[in-house]
């Protein structure tokens, strides 16, 4: 009987350094993918997105002194461009907004999820929306005078995450935060009442 249970226990310790070394093995190929990766990306490099701001269409900026809301309605177009040519971008999660002296004056208005493949351009169109937005009374009143004096600087931000693809890898996300300063003049109005910016504005772009 003693001769069985020393055999046993035999078999149990087997079992555990067996364990022990397909743990190891495991943990080693896990490194050398991980550092492979890293190699591959460090190699490759990849760049930011560059972002223009091309045109803005404003139908309502309406300010009130009174009650110190704002009232915003316009719609812009943004256009990012890869300038990676071995690594493609995902963009998981994007909104943009309006600001005005650091104070966001519309809702985000979210982008639709997007891939963008090397060298490639994609362009947004978004309405920005805000509908009575309580602002500092200081705010206001600037607002107010900038409107009068005919021009307004407000900065189209956008923020987000991002994803690289090299090949079959995909990395994990990475914070991107967008700011494009755009000088709103209150001339040049249409026959509808809208009016209308060009503007072939570059963005400074975080990731």
């Amino acid at each position: 009987m003693t001769t069985e249970k020393n055999c046993g226990d035999h078999d149990d310790d087997d079992h555990r350094k067996l364990y022990r070394y397909a743990a190891a093995i495991a943990c080693v190929l896990l490194i050398v993918i991980l550092m492979i990766i890293l190699l591959v990306i460090l190699i490759l490099r990849p760049t930011k997105p560059s972002f223009t701001l091309q045109d803005v269409k404003l139908y309502a900026f309406n300010v009130s002194t009174t009650i110190t809301t704002l009232t915003t309605n316009l719609q812009i177009t943004i256009s990012s461009r890869n300038p990676n040519s071995r690594i493609g971008i995902y963009y998981d999660k994007f909104d943009v907004y309006i600001a005005y002296r650091n104070q966001q004056i519309t809702l985000p208005t979210m982008i639709p999820p997007t891939y963008q493949g090397h060298k490639d351009v994609s362009v947004w169109s978004p309405f920005l929306y805000g509908t009575n937005v309580p602002v500092a009374p200081y705010l206001a009143l600037s607002l107010a005078q900038d409107e009068t004096a005919g021009m307004v600087l407000v900065n189209v931000k956008g923020s987000g995450r991002v994803r690289w693809k090299v090949g079959s890898f995909v990395s994990g996300g990475y914070r991107l935060n967008v700011n494009c300063p755009a000088y709103v003049t209150f001339g040049n109005i249409r026959s509808d009442g809208i009016v209308k910016y060009q503007f072939v504005e570059g963005c400074h772009v975080e990731v």
